[in-house]
């Protein structure tokens, strides 16, 4: 099949590597032309510009948030430039308000439109390991299944409103800031009793909260190891933000996600944003004089 894919980051390129493993043809767009030479070597085919990316049957899209995916794929003129019959497979973290106006400009473009966002970290992309969640037009996600069975381990379908697929990302990452925060202010409580971090979240994360996730992000906590960043701290405030978003749009409230989006902006205020967002579970420790 032949496959253009916007976004190379650190998820894009593990993604676009596993398609092209999988024997597909695969032409890649990135601002960064060292990770598209990257892709080049393992064999893409370079795109000039986005609008070279939609003469494809099918356009993987991975860029970092709603602005940057205005601006390559609806300002630059892309979308209005796909081949006829085209599908976009948008992999995104995108904010429910800006996927309900790509779904419009996409139906108008002729374009099927497929949310198709992503659980996992960068070494789980490489792996071809992620758990996808998928949802759009039922004959668009038959033809894609392919290319997410070389992308992901788990395909979870949601029918075939796009916005079901971007809510549920949000969900997940709001509950995954959740328990990076939990984890940061038990382990600073145990901490002031003379009960290390490392001690208690090796015996929580292999007992009550014996998942991925906690067991994960609890080692990382416990390391104060926050470097090199797999998931930005500033991503997750973004994703927090388009949680609070979409709670305010349908009057759905989230107390505990306005503190997440606050202890996550103290720590971009003083210099943290670069970090992977489990260093959100050391601020505890810092505030209460323990770090």
């Amino acid at each position: 099949m032949r496959i253009g894919f916007i976004g190379l980051g650190g998820m894009g390129k593990g993604m676009a590597g596993n398609l092209i493993k999988a024997g597909h043809e695969v032409l890649v767009w990135n601002r960064s032309q060292q990770a598209v030479q990257e892709m080049v070597s393992q064999g893409a085919k370079a795109a000039s510009e986005p609008a070279d990316a939609f003469d494809a049957e099918v356009v993987v899209s991975m860029l970092a948030d709603d602005a940057s995916t205005r601006a390559v794929i609806l300002d630059s003129g892309a979308l209005d430039r796909a081949r006829a019959g085209a599908i976009h497979l948008s992999m995104a973290t995108l904010s429910v308000a800006f996927v309900a106006e790509l779904i419009e400009r996409h139906a108008k473009a002729g374009v099927d439109y497929i949310s198709a966002p992503v659980f996992g970290r960068t070494d789980v992309a490489v792996a071809g390991k992620l758990n996808i969640v998928v949802a759009g037009p039922q004959a668009a996600v038959d033809k894609v299944q392919p290319l997410l069975d070389a992308m992901g381990q788990t395909t979870w379908p949601l029918g075939e409103d796009p916005l079901r697929a971007n809510i549920v990302k949000i969900a997940g990452n709001f509950m995954l800031a959740s328990a990076i925060e939990t984890m940061g202010e038990a382990s600073a409580l145990t901490k002031s009793y003379g009960v290390e971090p490392a001690d208690l979240l090796n015996i929580l994360t292999n007992t009550l909260f014996a998942a991925p996730a906690y067991k994960n992000y609890g080692a990382m906590i416990a390391e104060q190891r926050f470097e090199p960043a797999a998931f930005k701290l500033t991503l997750g405030l973004k994703d927090v933000g388009l949680a609070l978003s979409a709670g305010q749009a349908k009057n759905v409230p989230l107390p505990f996600g306005s503190v997440l989006r606050d202890n996550l902006l103290e720590a971009v205020a003083q210099g943290e944003g670069h970090l992977d967002w489990s260093a959100l579970g050391g601020r505890a420790l810092k505030r209460s004089g323990q770090a």
